[in-house]
């Protein structure tokens, strides 16, 4: 099993869609990895050489911001936005969608479960 940027990579599947396994290289990036390292996007994680692993390891440790590091860069842009108490920022604390979508019906997943509000019972 190859082990890159702290992430098991499956050994069965193409390079490319193994890639995708590391939290921030998507489709995209994973195609420029493999055209960077000289490796054909079709050939299996299992089909690589030690010398190839380590030149795709190499890659994304010099070119891309992933896993642990792009995480918490993530994270400290979300503090950033709270601390600095703007609109976004307030949606963050609030638990409330950001960007626009209405929350009078929808919007569940950023919400959680309904709630019943308590005082209502049938007459």
């Amino acid at each position: 099993m190859a082990r890159i940027a702290g992430v098991n990579i499956p050994t069965q599947k193409r390079v490319a869609i193994a890639l995708t396994y590391i939290h921030g290289i998507g489709r995209t990036k994973a195609s420029e990895i493999c055209n960077k390292c000289g490796i054909t996007s079709e050939r299996r994680v299992n089909d690589l050489k030690e010398d190839e692993v380590i030149r795709i390891r190499e890659t994304i440790d010099a070119d891309y911001e992933v896993e642990g590091d792009l995480r918490r860069q993530v994270a400290m842009n979300i503090k950033r936005l709270m601390d600095l108490g703007c609109y976004r920022g307030l949606r963050h604390r609030k638990g409330l969608p950001l960007r626009g979508q209405r929350t009078h019906t929808n919007a569940r997943t950023r919400k959680g479960k309904a709630r019943p509000i308590a005082g209502k019972k049938k007459a």
